[in-house]
């Protein structure tokens, strides 16, 4: 029973299953999991590099990293090498026939070909396509002037249905091990990175590292076969990740924003809060000295009590905190606000954006603009709909009256109720969960089950959706499991341990956003922690949906994440 069949108002009564020997834990290192590897694919040709003096980086595009593509133009590789691991004799024709050179070092860290880290950009907000590169980029200079090897895989978006994003993502992997020795890089040391969709994805390469659910897919598309898919670590802002649960999540995390509901919109919103409460009950999250998290019911009926709401509220109390740490006064607004930052979203196409941004607005948050002279101003500023934060001046420390308050003031909603499973099927999720046809399905079983206990117009079109196969005979519930970080990772869930869950990860988020509730990714740092990973986290006060960084850069963060996770 997946995490996703809690209904709001019924026991269902997940059981923890026991660890067996075999089951996987940690990827520490990334081993094949047959000692046969199987491919119809030649390895990269060393006689097709070419050079970019500039920046003293060998390069290749267009390279295919699957046998069968089921996008040839889409599911091609590039590769950016710093220039000292290679030694290259030119062609005549523009080519360079290269050869590693494992003595020299490049970066700070002086690493070399067999040293280097490979980082792996997942750009694709809203889960959209990741055009294959077919030009050099001088943007890849960061990463290779650290001494990293940059590989970057175009793959398929949502229009494709899932699982085919984190499929194709997984199958140029496979390509970069299979290639082990013959190219620079150390491919048992892949470290994924992205934001939003390309946030959920990375997460879910960190954590799906070998799953047996994506097998099918890998096969079809003619993936190297008999290598490890898992990576090493994942870089995760602003994930819209947890799709089995994230329509309840987002009801009773911000639901009490909306405005103009009719009768029935409201009746399911308020389900779905409850629905909420019992996935929190039923799923056995800890907290990080292991203490188990619950919700309770309280006054108002919306399961806002008990030790999990204790918890979130201390998460926001603690980003609240770090910034008035953090932030110096005078403070101007403006000069902090960020965007998707370095790469994301840069060849996105329009219609990708508007499906992150897309949804309705309320009256009833705060603007926040302009320079405020003291931490009292901006204190003032937040409370100005009425008092919800209370700040101590001799601790330069802040508490909030509750989470409700919190979501009204500066967390309001900006999707449609069912916000990730929309009623009219018309959100980005709906199309990612859909069938390569680039049009809209249901995937949420819960909001199925309320609406047709509500006897809703819409309740056939949920069930109809459930049951439609795809082609490899799977139904939307196997293929949310793949998409759905927990699923791995928590005891009460059928696929805790069958998957190679990489050992770091470092996950950021703005904490104002409006995309996704606070639970997303609090529920995953806990469980991440509680399986053994080591997570580096900040919940980003003030910061929305954008590559959320307390201080700094967050190319220059990502990249010194990295080398800290490599003793650096």
């Amino acid at each position: 029973m997946t995490h996703r069949s809690l209904v709001g108002g019924m026991v269902l009564g997940l059981l923890a299953m026991s660890v067996c020997a075999g089951c996987r834990s940690l990827a520490s290192s990334q081993e094949s999991p047959s000692d046969t590897v199987s491919t119809t694919l030649s390895k990269i040709d060393n006689t097709k590099w070419r050079y970019n003096a500039d920046d003293d980086v060998y390069y290749q595009l267009g390279i295919a990293y699957c046998a069968t593509p089921a996008d040839a133009d889409q599911e091609k590789l590039a590769l950016f090498v710093p220039g000292a691991y290679l030694d290259g004799t030119e062609n005549g024709d523009g080519t360079y026939t290269c050869v590693i050179n494992a003595s020299r070092t490049a970066g700070e860290n002086a690493y070399t070909a067999d040293t280097a880290p490979v980082v792996f950009p997942v750009d694709t907000p809203g889960y959209a396509a990741q055009a294959p590169l077919t030009e050099y980029s001088s943007a890849v200079s960061e990463y290779t002037k650290a001494g990293f090897v940059y590989a970057e895989a175009g793959c398929r978006g949502r229009d494709a249905g899932a699982p085919a994003g984190v499929t194709d993502l997984k199958a140029a992997v496979r390509y970069l091990r299979f290639n082990s020795g013959n190219v620079p890089g150390n491919v048992e040391r892949i470290f994924t990175f992205g934001m939003s969709g390309g946030g959920a994805q990375s997460a879910l390469m960190g954590i799906t590292g070998d799953s047996s659910l994506y097998e099918p897919y890998l096969k079809a598309i003619g993936a190297v076969e008999g290598v490890s898919d898992a990576v090493y670590g994942s870089q995760a802002w602003c994930p819209i990740t947890s799709l089995d649960s994230a329509d309840l999540a987002y009801e009773w995390n911000m639901g009490t924003s909306r405005e103009d509901l009719s009768e029935e919109e409201q009746v399911l919103s308020d389900d779905l809060t409850a629905a909420f409460a019992d996935y929190i009950n039923q799923i056995g999250l800890t907290d990080p000295e292991g203490n188990a998290l619950t919700l309770e019911q309280s006054d108002d009926g919306r399961y806002q009590a008990g030790s999990y709401y204790d918890y979130l509220k201390s998460v926001i109390e603690e980003s609240l905190d770090n910034f008035l740490s953090d932030a110096s006064f005078p403070y101007d607004v403006s000069a902090h606000t960020q965007s998707f930052g370095a790469g994301m979203a840069a060849g996105m196409p329009q219609e990708g954006r508007d499906q992150i941004w897309r949804g309705v607005t309320t009256s009833s948050g705060i603007t926040l603009s302009g320079t405020y002279e003291t931490v009292q101003d901006y204190i003032d500023a937040l409370n100005a709909n009425g008092t919800w934060v209370s700040y101590d001046a001799s601790t330069n420390t802040a508490t909030i009256t509750s989470i409700t308050d919190f979501a009204n003031a500066v967390k309001t909603v900006s999707k449609k109720l069912g916000a990730f499973d929309q009623l009219d099927g018309g959100q980005g999720e709906n199309t990612l969960f859909g069938y390569g046809e680039g049009a809209g399905a249901h995937f949420d079983a819960v909001m199925a089950d309320l609406l047709a206990k509500e006897q809703s117009g819409y309740a056939d079109a949920y069930a109809a959706d459930l049951d439609r196969k795809d082609s490899v005979g799977n139904t939307v519930e196997t293929r949310l499991d793949m998409y759905s970080p927990l699923y791995y990772l928590l005891p009460s869930s059928k696929g805790y341990r069958s998957s190679s869950v990489a050992p770091y990860f470092r996950v950021n988020t703005g904490i104002f956003q409006s995309d996704t509730a606070v639970s997303t990714e609090a529920n995953l740092v806990l469980a991440l922690k509680s399986y053994g990973s080591k997570v580096e986290h900040s919940f980003v006060w003030g910061q929305k949906h954008v590559m959320a960084e307390r201080t700094g850069d967050s190319t220059t963060n990502f990249i010194a994440w990295v080398n800290a996770c490599l003793g650096n």
